[in-house]
């Protein structure tokens, strides 16, 4: 599911009734907005306030898990920086140039 979250200023209210055994349903403009469907999985969160919150979350396979840890979404975060900074090294576009990088790694490691 790809989920596009409005700015935190969007504002929106919707009133909800609870039906039999908890149930509620969701407003089609929530569901559009938040380009949810059926089978969607909602977290319930009640914050400081006694407010309740529904956050939309989306499944990961677990063999993508690595991924969303933080020590791999800070290294995303740097590339990220890295791509925007222009700080990027020339392409390798042949054997040579591949082997010339390699050695310059070693170097710089020792």
């Amino acid at each position: 599911m790809v989920l596009k979250t409005p700015e935190r200023r969007d504002s929106m209210k919707e009133r909800l009734t609870i039906r039999k055994r908890g149930q509620i349903t969701l407003p089609k403009s929530i569901m559009e907005r938040f380009q949810l469907k059926e089978g969607d999985t909602l977290d319930l969160e009640m914050n400081e306030h006694g407010e309740i919150i529904l956050v939309p979350m989306i499944q990961i396979p677990a063999s993508q898990k690595w991924f969303w840890t933080e020590e791999w979404q800070q290294g995303e975060r740097e590339a990220d920086e890295d791509i925007k900074a222009d700080r990027l090294g020339k392409p390798i576009s042949n054997n040579a140039d591949l082997e010339k990088y390699f050695k310059e790694l070693d170097e710089n490691i020792e």
